[in-house]
């Protein structure tokens, strides 16, 4: 088809082949087909980019909080797809867009790809939808799915759009990343290619570029820059600091967060003297190191000899997730998960309120599985709200959203702490008030540098792992006298396969099984039965079994509870395969 020169007045000549079709009378008419015309040459680009990256048939998969997820040579399609929705997502926002390419704590061989929201938060689940669809469509269904969204969305396809990418060290990202480019240009997408950077140095990006720079500048020195410059602030103010206090074992699980703290070194002005383990020099990705190795295995990563009393921390593979650890002088290993950092730093900002004289709301937000000896602790001992949210990154983001400050961390050590805007400007005000007492104003300085410290817009090993080390030598901590907050309540997790993980549904963020019938009355039950004790039960998000988590007063009541609960689940939840057998 054609568009004849002779535009007579308002007449339009239509042509195929030479032969005349039809004349509009119309110039919007006219702008219109004009209009499809570019539209329909961009998704012939589609089709033809496609062809490069093609869909193996019959894959479906699934996109969750932690994005895609799958072995690396099934992902080539999805990235190339994930190119092309965040160019429709920077469209419809009229924002720029973040792709991030890592599996983060999996194994080597995996990949993965999650998208970034415009203020570096995670993607919108209707997105997220969409993000599936896309992904699951066969080969000749692409553009059907594609424009099934731009019509949802209303998406203005003439509105530019610009998407950054950065990768993590995996032997595939950098392939897979390409992909992700080819998708974004087919599109006539704007890109910027980070290449190598943490999952939170991205989001820090993205976020960035949206406040047009109020939040920071767009580039990893930009990054390096405020959170070392507010780390020196906090520590120079911390008393009788010597060499020995700023020595830290850091195990970068052979990662990207190992070469992106080795660059930090040189802005951090030795106040924090780093020794690197599992640097990725020689390693393999995530393996007996990081984080979730660390968690899951209750005992130090390969690689670290530990001294009694040494602090150590682990990130994970993309460097979102920080854990810490110590042996005591026996040799007995100690974990200081989610749950103790969560304690720690909100301990520390409670108290801080009142001496810089703010009279702000601060709540810690947890998920079921937090101990219970740490909500106790909060509430009872340093008075702090504790909400309990949805398992889930995403629900915690927005339930600590609801607070002037709210921290959040998961057992697993994703997690940070967000101020309200509100907030924000009340603390900088009385920062800068030279009508208020000295005290009041230097308290109130250690806040506002506790905010530039800080990555708000997700969990951020670096970021967090420089907030904890300010405020052990601000409060003068050992590890050892942190770790002694308080004391965790033995527990216990358990799985139980069933025929269909549906039966379960849950209310009170988890805390209560609805369904099947007869169910919660059971696990109540069978909790008065033991001192400082609680169960519940939840359904995998992946597969067909249901979680069981019970905690008591010993790990022989803890055990024993869980496979109570767990035999409650296999009778009334329609259990397969073997009845639960007690724990030896």
């Amino acid at each position: 088809m054609d568009l004849g020169s002779g535009k007579n007045g308002k007449q339009i000549i239509i042509r195929r082949n030479g032969i005349i079709q039809n004349t509009v009378h119309d110039a919007c008419i006219y702008d219109e087909i004009e209009t499809q015309l570019r539209d329909m040459a961009q998704f012939k680009e589609v089709v033809q980019r496609s062809s490069l990256h093609p869909k193996p048939v019959g894959l479906v998969l699934q996109y969750g909080t932690a994005g895609f997820r799958t072995k690396a040579q099934d992902l080539d399609h999805v990235m190339f797809r994930m190119g092309l929705l965040a160019v429709l997502r920077s469209k419809k926002t009229k924002s720029t867009i973040g792709i991030m390419v890592t599996a983060s704590h999996n194994p080597e061989e995996d990949n993965g790809v999650k998208l970034v929201d415009p203020l570096g938060e995670m993607l919108a689940p209707s997105w997220e939808e969409y993000s599936t669809q896309l992904a699951n469509a066969e080969e000749q269904g692409l553009l059907t799915a594609l424009k099934d969204v731009i019509e949802k969305e209303a998406v203005n396809m003439q509105q530019e759009a610009c998407v950054v990418v950065g990768r993590d060290t995996r032997p595939s990202s950098e392939k897979l990343s390409q992909a992700v480019l080819d998708g974004v240009m087919s599109l006539g997408g704007k890109y910027h290619d980070y290449g190598l950077v943490t999952t939170p140095q991205l989001h820090f990006m993205v976020c960035c570029r949206n406040t047009n720079g109020l939040y920071g500048t767009a580039s990893v020195e930009g990054y390096y820059q405020k959170v070392s410059q507010a780390f020196v602030e906090l520590t120079k103010q911390a008393p009788n600091r010597t060499d020995d206090h700023k020595h830290l074992k850091v195990d970068g699980a052979n990662g990207i967060g190992a070469l992106k703290l080795k660059e930090m070194e040189g802005f951090l002005q030795k106040e924090l003297l780093v020794s690197l383990y599992n640097d990725g020099s020689s390693g393999k990705l995530n393996y007996l190191c990081g984080a979730d190795f660390v968690k899951v295995q209750q005992k130090s990563p390969q690689g670290i000899e530990m001294l009694a009393g040494e602090r150590c921390c682990s990130f994970d593979g993309d460097a979102d997730r920080i854990v810490y650890y110590y042996n005591d002088d026996a040799g007995h290993f100690h974990l200081l998960d989610g749950d103790k950092i969560a304690t720690l730093i909100g301990t520390f900002l409670k108290e801080l309120l009142p001496k810089a004289g703010l009279d702000l709301q601060i709540a810690v937000v947890q998920t079921a599985y937090a101990n219970g000896s740490s909500t106790r602790y909060l509430e009872e001992t340093m008075k702090v709200q504790v909400h309990c949210a949805k398992t889930g990154v995403k629900h915690l983001h927005h339930k600590a959203q609801e607070f002037d400050i709210g921290v959040y961390f998961e057992a697993n050590g994703h997690g940070t702490v967000l101020f309200s805007k509100g907030a924000e400007e009340k603390i900088k005000q009385q920062a800068q008030n030279e009508n208020v007492a000295d005290e009041k104003r230097k308290a109130a300085k250690i806040l506002e540098s506790t905010i530039n410290l800080i990555n708000q817009t997700v969990g951020d090993a670096i970021s967090d792992m420089l907030v904890i080390e300010a405020v052990l030598a601000l409060k003068g901590l050992a590890v050892h006298h942190w770790d002694a907050m308080y004391t965790d309540l033995p527990n216990r997790q358990l799985k139980v396969k069933v025929a269909d993980r549906r039966v379960i549904e849950t209310a009170d963020a988890e805390r209560c099984a609805v369904s099947p019938p007869g169910l919660q009355e059971a696990i109540n039950a069978l909790v008065k039965k033991y001192s400082l004790s609680r169960a519940f039960v939840r359904p995998s998000g992946t597969e067909d079994v249901v979680r069981v988590y019970a905690e008591a007063d010993t790990q022989g009541n803890a055990d024993t509870l869980a496979y109570e609960v767990s035999l409650a689940v296999y009778q009334l939840a329609g259990g397969v395969g073997e009845e639960p057998k007690p724990l030896q």
